[in-house]
């Protein structure tokens, strides 16, 4: 009996080891032999895991599976319209979901939903076709809950012909190349890197993952595997040990705009990395005064005196990285009034809404939603364009909401 006891404890030891272990230990990860994958982070960050795995940066991008894509596919409401002769319609094919082009009712061009874009405020798509991709002209908004027009698309003529090239897949992909990187990434070069603007489709990593903000992960996986007692993470970047502007560097990689000279790809950065080593600001592009609320949300931020005269103000000083921004408005706020506190409206912005109202929604106020001029969209069968509207990062007093 003794013998079967130890016999079992060995069965359940050597089961939960390899639970702590990827699931293919020859896994060689696209960008370089140094990254573990992101599975493997489950084992000792669950919590964390978890939380990011359904949030905006790791849906950045996400295959198109039923159980992923946005949108209707009944008829009656997954049809966009044209003109009396030209639909488009999404349409569900042997388990695939497709754009489909009919001309006077008959079937002209169809391309597959394959890559999705975004899933928070909306949802655009794309499909393969030799070694790129291409943007599907019709796009998901959940705040209509209706198709529209694809960013920038004409809702006049049907359009199957925009690449989405590798910039793109920049921030909302944590790798996309031609080629697999089967050495250190450490060991890539400016006269080694790849050139060559194809995309292997093998290579491409969904979404914004562990590793893509907090840096190669395999020797801390290993080293930590090994001695499961160490509190202290090892072979790792922490966050906590990095600059201020080390910090805001990390977000800023894909939330300062888009309008610098590209120096280096924004796959090679790894947290603690000197942003300026990656982009260098274009002379007369940079209009501070027009900033828009889709993309550059630092410089807007930057504009702002709470971010300006505070030493220790990030972006995690309000956001949470591994989860999708509240939606709670008093959680902003109570940030807020932690160095607001005491703070006086004046008799006629108290006299439309009382104190205590005020005290709990800075945000409304202070950072309204504006409209996009990057992302413009049409509805079907409507000439009027329509901007896409979000939440702007520049706290101030604005003029119809002074205090």
């Amino acid at each position: 009996m003794k013998i079967v006891r130890i016999l079992f404890t060995l069965v359940i030891s050597i089961a939960f080891l390899t639970s702590c272990k990827n699931e293919d230990d020859n896994y060689i990860d696209p960008r370089g032999t140094d990254y573990a994958g992101s599975e493997s982070c489950i084992q000792c960050h669950q919590v964390q895991y978890e939380t990011a795995f359904h949030s905006s940066h790791f849906k950045a991008t996400s295959p198109a599976t039923k159980e992923n894509i946005l949108g209707h596919f009944k008829n009656g409401r997954n049809t966009f319209v044209y003109d009396a002769a030209t639909k488009l319609v999404m349409e569900e094919r042997n388990d695939s979901l497709y754009q489909v082009l009919y001309k006077n009712g008959k079937k002209v061009e169809s391309h597959p939903f394959e890559v999705l874009f975004g899933t928070k405020h909306a949802q655009t798509s794309a499909f393969w076709q030799n070694h790129y991709t291409y943007e599907l002209p019709i796009s998901y908004y959940k705040s209509l809950n209706s198709w529209a027009t694809s960013p920038g698309y004409s809702a006049s003529k049907v359009n199957f012909e925009r690449k989405i090239d590798k910039e793109c897949y920049g921030c909302h992909s944590s790798n996309i190349a031609s080629r697999y990187v089967t050495t250190s990434s450490d060991s890539i070069t400016f006269m080694n890197q790849e050139v060559e603007d194809f995309m292997n489709p093998k290579t491409l990593i969904y979404g914004i993952d562990c590793e893509r903000c907090h840096g190669p992960a395999k020797e801390h996986v290993q080293k930590h595997l090994k001695f499961p007692d160490l509190k202290i993470a090892q072979n790792i970047t922490s966050f906590k040990k990095l600059s201020r502007q080390q910090k805001i560097d990390a977000c800023a990689l894909c939330h300062s705009g888009n309008d610098k000279l590209k120096v280096k790809s924004r796959f090679e950065f790894k947290p603690g990395d000197d942003l300026l080593e990656y982009f260098r600001g274009v002379p007369g592009s940079n209009d501070s005064m027009h900033f828009d609320v889709h993309g550059n949300q630092l410089g807007l931020l930057s504009q702002s005196k709470c971010f300006k005269k505070s030493e220790t103000m990030d972006c995690m000083t309000c956001h949470n990285p591994h989860a999708n921004a509240s939606q709670n408005l008093v959680s902003y706020s109570k940030i807020c009034m932690s160095c607001h506190q005491g703070i006086k409206h004046n008799a006629a912005t108290i006299k439309t809404t009382s104190a205590s109202i005020l005290a709990n929604n800075c945000v409304e106020c202070h950072m309204p939603k504006k409209m996009s001029n990057a992302i413009t969209f049409q509805l079907s069968q409507n000439k009027n364009k329509s901007n896409y509207v979000l939440r702007t990062h520049k706290i101030a007093v604005y003029p119809n909401n002074k205090k």
